[in-house]
């Protein structure tokens, strides 16, 4: 592409941080109302929820993260990428800002960090939007994820190709045509070189193939407690098509909140949002107007 910036055009928001251990914390802080809060997973960055950020701040406050080591947080080289750092660190942002009365909105890896997030500071949040995540030990892991996790060879693959990143432009979408190269370019610029990828592979790092694996009684304490939250308004949208966190993930979720409001997109993969936005914005914006607690 002759830009090399092209992608920012698509992402017309003023950039925030917050200090944490020396870091700069990268997120988003658009529109005033009630706070939504949108998490993201792996590779993904805030750069991913623009269309929704975009289309609630009229009327809410939208903040989007990026994780230490992603999208535009600094990303060091020598840092401890868990899902509990990560977790820490978002309850320090909520905490930080104040915010209270917030709507979690959350995809992939976002929905562990998210949840957990909410289970350490429950008063602060009223709502949750769940998108294809998983917030429990996994159940299967994809070859995909296996060949990642490959001694050596996963890591020169994610760090020195970025093949993870890559690969999701094409793997994670089910409409291809919505990847245009100004897309593509954003949802990678934050991973240009060798040393900015380190959180990629440390994400990958971090799912618990066993019960050996530090993370996986995490998940086990964060799935234990999901069910202390099934008295809050829920919102799960689901992209059908999904190879990553397929229907069994959205069947347990489903299990834990009986009530939730479901949403199936049979024609979207695990960028649903990619896949999706135009369907997804209505349905969000109608949840949050019906569960609203203003008269």
């Amino acid at each position: 592409m002759k830009n090399p910036e092209s992608w920012r055009n698509e992402y017309p928001f003023q950039s925030h941080y917050l200090e944490l251990d020396a870091l700069r914390y990268h997120y988003l802080d658009e529109g005033t109302g009630s706070p939504v809060l949108f998490v993201h997973g792996n590779p993904t960055w805030s750069f991913y929820w623009r269309h929704l950020v975009q289309g609630l701040s009229t009327a809410h406050r939208t903040i989007a993260v990026d994780h230490i080591g992603c999208g535009l947080s600094d990303k060091p080289a020598d840092y401890t990428y868990t899902l509990e750092r990560h977790r820490d660190n978002l309850v320090k942002l909520v905490t930080a800002l104040d915010l209270t009365d917030v709507t979690l909105v959350v995809h992939d890896w976002g929905g562990a960090i998210g949840l957990s997030t909410l289970l350490q500071i429950p008063e602060r949040f009223s709502r949750i939007v769940l998108f294809n995540t998983g917030a429990f030990p996994p159940f299967y892991i994809p070859w995909r994820i296996r060949l990642c996790r490959f001694p050596w060879l996963g890591s020169i693959a994610i760090r020195y190709f970025n093949l993870f990143a890559r690969a999701a432009l094409t793997m994670a979408v089910e409409h291809h045509e919505r990847m245009t190269p100004t897309v593509r370019q954003g949802l990678l610029a934050p991973y240009q070189q060798v040393q900015h990828r380190v959180a990629i592979d440390g994400f990958v790092r971090d799912i618990p193939f066993t019960p050996s694996h530090p993370t996986w009684n995490t998940l086990v304490d964060v799935e234990a407690g999901l069910s202390t939250l099934s008295q809050l308004p829920i919102q799960i949208i689901w992209g059908m098509k999904d190879w990553c966190f397929d229907s069994r993930c959205l069947q347990r979720f489903q299990e834990i909140f009986p009530a939730a409001s479901v949403h199936p997109l049979a024609d979207a993969g695990h960028y649903v949002v990619e896949d999706a936005h135009e369907t997804i914005l209505p349905l969000i914006q109608s949840f949050l107007e019906s569960t609203s607690s203003k008269p």
